[in-house]
């Protein structure tokens, strides 16, 4: 542990996200807002940078009335309402952004925040949610559901993440500090960037759920309706099964999970915290078939004190505690292929096997406690401060260096 004097950070300090809007809440807006509450507790006044801003005047929001300095995609035509639909040059906005008076840049980084432009004497520390998938190891799966695919555009398509991933890997070697959500982030970031990351697991917000209500019959999946996330394999596996299961979340593949769904699937869309509070608290399992950077919604069900069923690969593997590869405090169970045979074979097991009742929900949630925003505090903050003590003194190292040789020199 470093001496809390060397934690003295700057007077400005810039903290850099993709985008402020409602119709983007998530996990990496919770973080960027947790860095937020960090520094604002150490008594600095962050400048927040993002491509755009439209939540800074909804009641309500914990930016509203803040300052957030923007790019020129606010101003362009529905570039506050569909930012997305700008990709081929939101990295050439990113960088269009002037940081030079920030002597510390801190950026939360899923897509091209961490892309933006500092100099040698500003430090940049770069929370990582993921390299972007779309562009690297998950693009077919994006491209095979893509409309612009589907209309003949997928040349044009595929040369844009050619250039996007090229972009990216360049951007990555300017960042001077890395963090990564999960050990598998830290692995896709060493892959595409080349560089060594630090493992700082986001924080979750346990205390939101109650683990000791009764338990009902009914599967949840909760999740963002997006091709990567696969709730076409859940959803097809359970009308096999002929077993109660909830879908909840919204995106464009709902239409056509409500085509897919039997008897007994529900797609309840867009729900409330509240009613996904009390889905969490009484389901039997929950199910989940993507591969996650991190993936907090499971991390939330165990806080719920509800087992995971999960797809056994990316940031799952740093949360579940599989019932087949722990002795002790199992907080789930693991299929191994992304298929509907899989998932069908688990959850088979799971019945079989009556295994909620070696899966208790008190032990899962103490397992989830270790994900509560006050460990993910301190964690940031050590990080933070180790690498901003790294920074002044690397400075004074030149300082030193430029002095010896001026003196040699005369």
């Amino acid at each position: 542990m470093l001496d809390d004097n060397s934690y003295e950070l700057p007077g400005k300090i810039a903290l850099v996200h993709e985008w402020f809007s409602p119709r983007a809440v998530g996990g990496a807006e919770k973080v960027v807002q947790a860095i937020d509450e960090i520094l604002v507790s150490k008594s600095c006044d962050p400048q927040l940078v993002a491509l755009i801003n439209a939540d800074v005047n909804r009641t309500g929001s914990w930016l509203f009335g803040r300052s957030v300095k923007t790019s020129f995609i606010q101003n362009l035509p529905f570039g506050r309402s569909h930012v997305q639909n700008y990709l081929p040059i939101l990295p050439f906005a990113i960088e269009q952004i002037d940081l030079s008076e920030y002597p510390l840049v801190i950026s939360s980084n899923h897509l091209v925040a961490k892309g933006v432009l500092t100099s040698p004497d500003q430090m940049h520390l770069s929370y990582v949610h993921t390299p972007v998938r779309y562009a690297w190891d998950q693009m077919n799966v994006y491209l095979s559901r893509s409309k612009a695919v589907r209309l003949g555009l997928g040349p044009l398509v595929r040369w844009q993440l050619h250039c996007l991933r090229q972009w990216d890997q360049l951007s990555g070697g300017r960042v001077d500090c890395l963090l990564a959500n999960s050990r598998f982030t830290a692995r896709r970031i060493y892959r595409y960037w080349g560089r060594e990351s630090q493992v700082v697991h986001p924080p979750v917000c346990v205390d939101r759920f109650r683990w000791d209500q009764p338990r009902d019959d009914f599967y949840l999946c909760l999740c963002r309706l997006v091709p990567n996330k696969r709730v076409d394999l859940v959803v097809a596996a359970f009308n096999t099964l002929g077993l109660p299961l909830i879908v909840v979340g919204a995106g464009p593949e709902k239409p056509s999970l409500e085509r897919l769904a039997g008897p007994t699937v529900t797609l309840l869309g867009r729900q409330t915290e509240k009613e996904i509070e009390t889905l969490m608290e009484t389901c039997k399992a929950f199910i989940y078939a993507g591969v996650e950077d991190f993936g907090i919604a499971p991390v939330e069900a165990m806080a719920a004190g509800a087992p995971v069923i999960g797809f056994r690969k990316g940031g799952l593997l740093d949360t579940v505690r599989c019932v087949t590869r722990v002795s002790s405090s199992p907080t789930g169970l693991f299929f191994s292929e992304q298929s509907v045979r899989s998932i069908v074979e688990a959850v088979s097991w799971f019945e079989e096997k009556r295994l909620w009742e070696d899966l208790p929900s008190e032990a899962i949630r103490f397992w989830a406690e270790g994900f509560r925003p006050e460990v993910f505090r301190s964690s940031f903050e050590n990080a933070l401060r180790l690498a901003w003590s790294q920074y002044k003194d690397s400075l004074d190292v030149d300082t030193s260096d430029a002095f010896h040789g001026s003196v040699l020199g005369q």
